[in-house]
């Protein structure tokens, strides 16, 4: 039997449950689906640098308040490279900060507030495909846990279900779209220990980039530069706290029992086509960026803002024009975003093969963003968010 919702939203996530959330606020029903379990969504350990505007639109609109209770409000973080440390002070430079506030406790909030809410969230169900695109009643084809089949008829197909995007294929083809791998991942560690640092340190050392980032007063996250194909398990731990340590000289880390390790892979990835018929992507089944200059969810609530307000006009006023426009508009931010984590990226890892050319070169550009108050100025203003359109609508202002 064939369901009829306003939206079905494929993918919760970040994109997929703020926007059931925004829309859920302007009387808007929605579907929404996911492949993975409750458990797995809320227990899968993700970053999480929150941009001022990411949080504005989490709290004011209801969706969370431990962002402000758990989460940890930074106003700066530091360069390190050639010995040296330089603090870049985003309150100072950019009137703005950050929350270091983990995803998947974002996910935990958005989650219980759209169940409080009465929304038909429903897990362990896996799209298949979309089809009718580009008719008034695109319809979703999944099916649930059981194997038992699922379509869902709608006024608008969400596609916010990753980079193994299905509704993607239906907007542009699984692959369609520009891309860029890069030659090297990050080596990731949790550990048990108190933070090293009050901010977060990126270092660029002669032995590779380390990132000391943090998840709470007892738990860190630390990374570091390595070949994509390394094997997690081949280092023991004094191992990894030998390399760590090696490149973040000038700090000491403060050790203790590693728990978790993983290879994060760097890709970036825009599609070609964000919109078809009425079928529109958001969030990662529309871009990825690496995670060096910390934009992947926000670049997502971004697109949410947006598509929120679009699709509240589309189907509350019967006016298409913000749906139109959206590819557009998102695009100038998320090619904005691609740059700035290009540009960190590259500004802070050891490229392979690079010449001592290349490595001065590096080292130069670094002191000129250090040294200069218009290069410190830009790196603040992109890392905690540029200001974004439609948020004033969303919020009531």
């Amino acid at each position: 039997m064939t369901e009829r919702t306003r939206v079905a939203i494929i993918g919760a996530g970040p994109a997929g449950l703020l926007l059931s959330h925004l829309l859920g606020r302007q009387g808007i029903e929605s579907i929404v689906i996911d492949q993975r379990s409750r458990e797995q969504i809320e227990t899968t350990i993700r970053a999480g640098i929150l941009e001022q505007g990411t949080v504005e639109i989490l709290s004011e609109t209801g969706a969370s308040d431990r962002v402000h209770t758990v989460g940890r409000r930074h106003e700066g973080i530091e360069l390190a490279f050639a010995g040296e440390h330089h603090r870049i002070d985003f309150a100072a430079t950019a009137g703005r900060a950050v929350w270091l506030y983990p995803q998947h406790e974002a996910l935990k909030d958005l989650i219980a507030a759209r169940l409080a809410a009465g929304q038909d969230l429903r897990f362990e169900v896996t799209a298949e495909r979309v089809e009718d695109a580009e008719s008034d009643r695109p319809r979703l084809i999944a099916r649930d846990a059981s194997g038992a089949p699922v379509e869902i008829e709608a006024d608008w197909i969400v596609g916010a279900d990753g980079s193994r995007s299905v509704a993607r294929s239906s907007v542009s083809g699984q692959r369609a779209g520009y891309f860029r791998e890069y030659p090297f991942a990050w080596f990731g560690i949790l550990c048990e220990a108190p933070p090293s640092a009050e901010e977060l340190i990126y270092s660029n050392s002669a032995e590779g980039f380390a990132l000391i980032s943090q998840r709470s007063p007892e738990v860190q996250r630390m990374y570091f530069q390595c070949d994509p194909e390394a094997d997690p398990d081949a280092l023991s731990e004094a191992e990894l706290w030998e390399t760590l340590q090696a490149r973040v000289p000038g700090t000491t880390l403060k050790e203790g029992r590693i728990f978790q390790r993983d290879i994060l892979r760097f890709r970036s990835f825009v599609a070609h086509e964000l919109r078809r018929g009425r079928v529109v992507l958001v969030g990662d089944a529309a871009h990825t960026v690496p995670p060096t200059g910390a934009k992947g969810m926000n670049l997502a609530v971004a697109d949410v803002v947006l598509l929120s307000e679009a699709l509240r006009s589309a189907l509350a006023d019967g006016d298409d024009a913000l749906v139109d426009a959206y590819p557009e508009t998102a695009l100038q931010r998320i090619w904005k975003a691609q740059h700035f984590s290009w540009w960190m990226t590259s500004m802070l890892h050891l490229q392979p093969e690079a010449s001592d050319f290349d490595r001065l070169r590096q080292l130069g550009e670094l002191r000129t963003v250090v040294e200069s108050e218009a290069g410190r100025t830009y790196l603040a203003e992109a890392y905690t968010g540029w200001p974004m359109p439609g948020i004033e609508a969303v919020l009531g202002r």
